[in-house]
């Protein structure tokens, strides 16, 4: 499956989050998160990524995946295939992975505000994204799909931004983990 994702760097979040809240509840959750690559960085060559993410609800709850992205299949949005799977035991998956000859090269929190919405028939995320890291407030619209639906989920994406008043020239390819380097110096 594909996340056919658009990713915007807000200038008001508290506009937004109002917006957001008239639709849906939001579901408050601290993702930790820690990227692998091998020692020769491979994956960021090919635009690959292997991620261990470990999740908190507002309510205690606590769960974490682990994510597997290739190359990006569409160039304007940097939509990429994902295979994402629960795992019971963090500390475990780690040292699999680490096992595996990968090594952690970057880790940090998000801090989310995470929306569920259906959007022409189709179930989306919604998630209002801070970083401490990194200056500013980003929303992340994503919805799963097949490669041959991949044009048209985009669309429906780009539609909900446009009806929350964030048009086309707002979106950024940028990527958290360029931007927490960047900042980490």
């Amino acid at each position: 499956m594909i996340e056919a994702e658009i990713k915007v760097r807000v200038p008001d979040r508290e506009a937004l989050v109002q917006l957001l809240d008239e639709l849906t509840e939001a579901r408050a959750e601290i993702y930790k998160d820690t990227y692998y690559d091998t020692a020769g960085r491979e994956l960021e060559a090919w635009d690959a990524e292997v991620r261990v993410r470990s999740v908190e609800s507002a309510g205690g709850t606590k769960r974490t995946v682990l994510t597997y992205k290739s190359a990006a299949v569409d160039a304007g949005s940097g939509s990429k295939p994902e295979h994402e799977t629960a795992v019971s035991d963090p500390d475990a998956v780690h040292e699999v992975v680490r096992g595996l000859g990968y090594e952690p090269v970057i880790a940090f929190t998000k801090h989310c505000l995470n929306y569920s919405v259906t959007v022409r028939g189709r179930e989306m995320l919604a998630t209002v994204v801070r970083v401490p890291e990194i200056d500013g407030t980003f929303i992340e619209v994503e919805t799963m799909t097949d490669t041959e639906g991949l044009t048209g989920a985009l669309a429906d994406v780009r539609a909900f931004l446009a009806g929350l008043g964030i048009g086309e020239g707002d979106l950024t390819r940028e990527l958290y983990t360029d931007a927490v380097r960047a900042r980490r110096g």
